[in-house]
């Protein structure tokens, strides 16, 4: 039986943050030592033909695995996300709370993803949705993907 496997032809998003550089420590503000609200986020070559943004941001080195810190979708197309802002659609993170709950690590340094989709659709996503939900919803809509990674250590 012969195979097939499609590539998936993403544009790149430009994704920063005045509060943090890519592969820089993220500021304690944004954590659950601060006063744990999403940090501000630059979103640059964003294509024309978007109509909402989704962001997903977790931590792959947690001990338990992928944890989940936010997912947001059906945010208004904005090249910027302002500090403490749910401007769409927030669902539940792996704390069990809808909206952001920042880095609140074990003991080590831990690399946070913040991810960014730029999608060619409204989303019809239950308010309680996951990152899975989320994803599968997404699968056939991405027109542009970038992440920005920062890294959190708590002070003990």
């Amino acid at each position: 039986m012969k195979q097939s496997t499609k590539a998936v032809d993403y544009k790149v998003l430009a994704i920063s943050s005045a509060a943090f550089a890519d592969n820089g420590m993220i500021p304690s503000k944004y954590t659950c030592d601060g006063i744990d609200v999403n940090p501000p986020l630059q979103v640059d070559d964003i294509p024309h033909n978007a109509k909402h943004l989704a962001i997903i941001v977790d931590d792959p080195d947690a001990p338990g695995g992928t944890w989940v810190h936010w997912v947001s979708w059906n945010m208004p197309v904005s090249s910027h996300i302002k500090e403490n802002t749910a401007t769409g659609d927030e669902g539940v993170n792996d704390f069990g709370n809808q909206g952001y709950n920042g880095p609140c690590p074990p003991p080590g340094t831990h690399h946070y993803h913040f991810k960014v989709y730029a999608l060619d659709d409204t989303l019809d996503l239950p308010a309680r949705a996951d990152k899975a939900k989320l994803e599968h919803a997404m699968a056939g809509h991405i027109l542009a993907f970038g992440e920005l990674v920062g890294l959190y250590s708590r002070k003990r």
